[in-house]
């Protein structure tokens, strides 16, 4: 589990470094203005990161589905090296759906001045800016989001319809309630990783005539809560976690 923790860790502070460069210049300087390629590395780290997350909540799914279904074969299952084989793979997906995307990009033309939606890049943002034909960019961005965040959440799902069939097969209540709130972490990170992104492609869909502040308001809160939130979670609800952080307040106390 603090393997798959780490993953998560790694993964918020990649995504909120990747974003903080452009959301500070715009914010506290007042400087609107990104070169295209910058831009360019920007949007690409974004979507990487975004995916990343994904698909580790993913496999954490799937490893609290191994401990309630299998706690004895727990440690036997997922191994040191099963553990390493799936970040390498959910990191070299992640890097070879998007790559593609940034090349297309690159290709297109666009205007000599553009004007973002957002404090920083992202595919769908960009791709309205350009002048020539977007419709082999615009397909390819859609078969990643259903290949990575749509099949990611298909298997979610999927999980937790295993997850609730064990529990429910289990005959002690307090059995049944101690393996449920151990997945009260996960189902909170998932939501909170989710629901904005969830909103955000409405608002995209939907709110045309919404105001610009609502738009930029949700990208902020897409970006930006997951990795405020998931310390905050797990940080509470798992007690290891909380009586070292406790420690080392006390420590400076």
């Amino acid at each position: 589990m603090y393997y798959f923790l780490s993953m998560l860790a790694l993964t918020d502070l990649g995504l909120s470094t990747t974003t903080l460069p452009t959301m500070f210049s715009v914010f506290w300087f007042h400087s609107r203005e990104i070169p295209f390629n910058a831009c360019l590395v920007q949007m690409y780290f974004i979507h990487v990161f975004s995916i990343i997350e994904s698909a580790v909540l993913l496999a954490m799914a799937f490893d609290r589905f191994v401990a309630i279904r299998e706690p004895l074969r727990y440690a036997s299952i997922l191994t040191n090296g099963v553990i390493i084989g799936m970040g390498l793979a959910i990191a070299g997906r992640a890097l070879a759906l998007v790559f593609p995307a940034s090349f297309l990009l690159k290709r297109l033309q666009y205007r000599a001045i553009n004007i973002l939606s957002y404090p920083f890049c992202l595919h769908q943002d960009l791709i309205k800016t350009t002048v020539s034909s977007r419709r082999v960019s615009s397909i390819y961005g859609l078969m990643v989001v259903i290949f990575s965040m749509g099949l990611d959440s298909v298997l979610l799902l999927l999980s937790y319809l295993l997850i609730l069939g064990t529990v429910l097969s289990i005959a002690s209540k307090a059995e049944r309630v101690k393996a449920l709130n151990t997945c009260i972490s996960h189902i909170c990170a998932v939501l909170t990783f989710y629901t904005p992104m969830i909103g955000l492609s409405m608002i995209r869909r939907y709110g045309q005539n919404a105001s610009p502040i609502v738009h930029v308001i949700m990208a902020n809160v897409y970006l930006l809560v997951p990795p405020l939130m998931n310390p905050i979670v797990y940080s509470v609800k798992t007690k290891q976690i909380r009586v070292r952080i406790l420690k080392k307040f006390k420590k400076h106390i």
